[in-house]
């Protein structure tokens, strides 16, 4: 199978069209639309539908796209491994994470990794959608939050505790809650739809029904609620260390409840061959983490 006739399919699905991907790859418009028709005649199949203004994968697009990401991956990692040793990570690396956690924990990490990895660009995409990563080309997503199977490689890099706090100006106002069931009587800053907060009791998980003067889908909305007063949060420690150790915010411990943690996870289409590039910043995000959580005491 000719491997520039992949590159062109992969690049058309996560460049969006094959005029993009002609521009990419620096080929003509025909020459591109025949590797790509050499391809599906090579395999028997449609792997593109196609019109003038959209592309979408067919079923059996989106069966061979992992495969095709993989067969150019193990062709990378062929030169890699025949050439410098030292040289680093290359190509374009495309992860998908969480606004805040991409501004927090990710954006922070990019200039050492780039200064190590001269040849290595990254695509960041900020979203709270989670979308299928193999349809949109992504190498990596960064989740928080429980995992349903989906047939996607996983990798837990850190957990990601939750803690109730307020701004002073607000516990001046309103004595602390000192136990879960108090929060009834709190004002509670949620996200758009949320009517219970989950807490760990006694080694179970239970719910408490709260509500309050605000609820947003955007954490940025509810953080700056909460440092203005207006009411109490649950936040992941990364997001709020700074106010907490800035005295920004004050931490609740409730004496018979603590909120129930989350993890993070990195999410990837494949456990073979992965290329160079993900497992670099994996590893400078897992080093991140760990210092953020060693940094962090409450």
């Amino acid at each position: 199978m000719d491997l520039a006739n992949v590159s062109v399919f992969v690049h058309a699905v996560r460049l969006g069209s094959l005029a993009a991907a002609s521009r990419h790859i620096g080929l003509a418009p025909m020459a591109t639309s025949r590797r790509l028709a050499a391809l599906e005649g090579e395999l028997g199949k449609r792997l593109l539908h196609r019109t003038t203004r959209a592309l979408s994968l067919t079923a059996e697009g989106e069966t061979f796209l992992p495969h095709a990401l993989a067969m150019l991956d193990h062709a990378e990692a062929a030169v890699r491994d025949l050439g410098d040793a030292s040289a680093g990570a290359r190509g374009c690396l495309r992860v998908t994470a969480s606004g805040p956690f991409g501004r927090k924990m990710i954006s922070p990490i990019l200039p050492d990794l780039l200064r190590d990895n001269p040849d290595l660009s990254v695509d960041l995409d900020l979203s709270d959608r989670v979308e299928d990563i193999v349809s949109k080309g992504w190498d990596v997503a960064i989740r928080i939050a429980p995992l349903r199977e989906n047939g996607l490689v996983a990798k837990r890099l850190a957990a990601s505790p939750r803690v109730l706090c307020a701004a002073p100006s607000y516990i001046a106002d309103h004595p602390a809650p000192s136990v879960v069931c108090d929060l009834v009587g709190h004002d509670c800053l949620v996200t758009s739809g949320t009517r219970h907060w989950s807490f760990v009791w006694a080694g179970d998980s239970i719910q408490q029904a709260v509500s309050g003067p605000i609820a947003s889908s955007s954490l940025e909305v509810l953080h700056d609620a909460c440092l203005r007063g207006l009411g109490i949060g649950q936040f992941s420690t990364w997001y709020i260390s700074e106010d907490l150790a800035a005295g920004r915010l004050v931490p609740i411990a409730l004496g018979d409840a603590t909120c129930r943690a989350l993890d993070i996870w990195a999410v990837y289409p494949s456990a073979s061959m992965v290329p160079q590039r993900v497992r670099v910043f994996i590893t400078a995000l897992s080093h991140r983490l760990a210092s953020e959580a060693s940094d962090f005491q409450l």
